[in-house]
C-alpha cells in the first residue's frame, strides 16, 4: 500500500479522532443496555450488534493510525458513522437518553444529529492527502 505525505493538523486530528473512536468503544461495552436501547425493537440481536460496532470502532481508530491503511480507513469510518446515523434519529425522534443517562434533553438529541456529518467531513479530511501547495 502507498502512503502519502500529510500535515501535523491532520495528523492531530486523526489521533483525536482515533481517541474519541477508542472512548466510543469503550462506551459500547460498558453501555451495551443503553445503546441497545437507540435500535428500534425489529432489530434482532441487539447485544451482540453493540458489541460488534464496539470492535469496529476499535478497528477503525487504529487503522486511521496506520499511514499505510489511514485513507481507506478514513472511507470505511465515514461510511460506518452513516450507517449508524439512523439509531440517532430514532433516538431523537423517541428521546431515548442517551446511554448511560437517565434523561437526555430532547433538544440535545436532535442537535447531536448536526455532529454526524461534521464528524464524516472531519474524518475523510484528516485521512486523505493534503493539497499540493501552489506557492
Amino acid at each position: 500500500m502507498n502512503t502519502y505525505p500529510t500535515t501535523v493538523p491532520r495528523t492531530i486530528a486523526r489521533f483525536i479522532f482515533a481517541l474519541f473512536f477508542i472512548a466510543a468503544c469503550v462506551a459500547h461495552f460498558v453501555e451495551v443496555d443503553g445503546f441497545a436501547k437507540l435500535l428500534p425493537a425489529f432489530v434482532p440481536f441487539k447485544s451482540t450488534l453493540i458489541i460488534l460496532t464496539g470492535i469496529i470502532e476499535l478497528a477503525l481508530a487504529i487503522l486511521i493510525l496506520i499511514p499505510a491503511w489511514r485513507q481507506r480507513a478514513g472511507v470505511w469510518t465515514a461510511w460506518y458513522l452513516v450507517l449508524i446515523f439512523p439509531a440517532n434519529i430514532y433516538a431523537a425522534i423517541y428521546q431515548i437518553p442517551a446511554p448511560g443517562q437517565a434523561y437526555t434533553d430532547p433538544a440535545a438529541l436532535w442537535i447531536r444529529l448536526i455532529f454526524q456529518p461534521l464528524m464524516i467531513w472531519w474524518i475523510l479530511w484528516c485521512t486523505r492527502p493534503p493539497k499540493p501547495r501552489t506557492d
